[in-house]
């Protein structure tokens, strides 16, 4: 296997920065997913690692090889597809020695290389069928069989699980990160669904409008995230963000709804975070398991008004409207509430999260 650094990749359509000026490194053996929203960047990243598209500016390496000017062929990397790309003339046997075929292996060593790849992929017993008598999820382990014939220096995958339903995306996320283990291989995983990449990957790359966000362990980008961008697309439910203006008492200082009027006072800690803003206005973050709710007014809780009520079984979800925003509380299913009731919900001072309302981006304690 082999790590991967990229440095300074641009990929440019005109005037449209597709991918600007992204720099990190995939160290030997690591799985990084990169995530975000449709058109933020992500596969266009993937298909610069892999060959696919020229790029406009920047170096990738993989291994100890500056690769900016190798085919995909001479690259050493396997890539596996969000549609599988099987030969549906072939059998499972012949889709993965094809890639061998094609290498001009001999044939012993073609057989031992596709039956080790079924042994480690329990389909041994799917090697005659053809493609269209599998299943998606079996289907998709052909696929990863194919890439893995080819015993390459990277896997890239490009949301290899968005075409299966939601019972067989969980078993295949597992698959996956056995297969990882299994072979410590260096893998980059594209996906628009942040819940794969914070259960699968050792790091994480969250991308927006092209531009790498953060890049970190999916724990430290759960709890630290740099800027709001970051807080609302990771995590499920969203970390809520409320727009509220500082109120400084020296070393002391409050938030205060400028549409509802109410002050919540900060902690010490909060406070030199929330005088640090650039303009006096700060965007409160909290996910949904650090915040209370009451049903009377209580000490450091706000007011608020039930929008919806969601049920899901051993937890249930209230979004609550505060100054404009709506916040997700998640409550214990024997706590009964009705949309357009009024209640009152206390944050976490230990666990909420402060960002700059010009920049975006966390505040820092002074």
């Amino acid at each position: 296997m082999a790590g991967i650094v990229l440095e300074h990749v641009m990929k440019t359509y005109g005037s449209l920065y597709a991918v600007n000026d992204v720099s990190f490194t995939v160290n030997d053996g690591e799985f990084v997913a990169l995530v975000g929203p449709s058109g933020c960047g992500k596969t266009t990243t993937l298909n610069l690692i892999a060959g696919l598209l020229p790029m406009s500016g920047g170096d990738i390496s993989i291994g100890d090889r500056v690769v900016n000017d190798l085919d995909p062929k001479d690259r050493d990397i396997a890539m596996v597809f969000q549609n599988y790309a099987l030969y549906p003339q072939k059998s499972v046997y012949k889709n993965l020695a094809f890639p061998l075929q094609m290498r001009k292996l001999p044939k012993a060593e073609i057989d031992r290389k596709v039956q080790d790849a079924a042994k480690l992929l329990d389909i041994t017993h799917l090697l005659e069928r053809k493609p269209r008598e599998l299943s998606g999820g079996q289907q998709q382990r052909v696929a990863l069989g194919r890439a893995l014939v080819r015993d390459p220096a990277v896997f890239l995958m490009d949301e290899p699980l968005s075409n299966l339903d939601a019972k067989l995306r969980v078993q295949m996320r597992s698959e996956i990160k056995r297969f990882h283990h299994n072979l410590n291989a260096t893998v980059v995983y594209v996906t628009h669904d942040q819940l794969e990449a914070v259960t699968m990957a050792d790091k994480m790359a969250v991308m927006n409008g092209g531009l790498l966000q953060q890049y970190d362990s999916p724990a430290n980008v759960f709890a630290h995230p740099v800027n709001t961008f970051v807080a609302s697309f990771v995590g499920s439910p969203a970390m809520s963000l409320i727009p509220l203006e500082v109120v400084s008492k020296g070393t002391e200082a409050s938030l205060r709804s400028p549409e509802e009027g109410w002050e919540l006072p900060l902690s010490a800690f909060n406070a030199r975070k929330a005088n640090a803003s650039s303009n006096g206005k700060v965007v409160l973050g909290a996910r949904h398991s650090t915040l209370k709710l009451h049903k009377a007014a209580a000490p450091g809780a706000v007011p608020g008004k039930v929008y919806t009520v969601e049920p899901t079984g051993d937890v249930t979800f209230a979004q609550v409207f505060i100054s404009g925003a709506v916040v997700n509380i998640s409550l214990d299913p024997s706590v009964l509430i009705a949309p357009d009731e009024k209640v009152w919900v206390e944050f976490d001072q230990d666990r909420m999260h402060l960002f700059d309302g010009a920049s975006t981006m966390a505040l820092q304690a002074a």
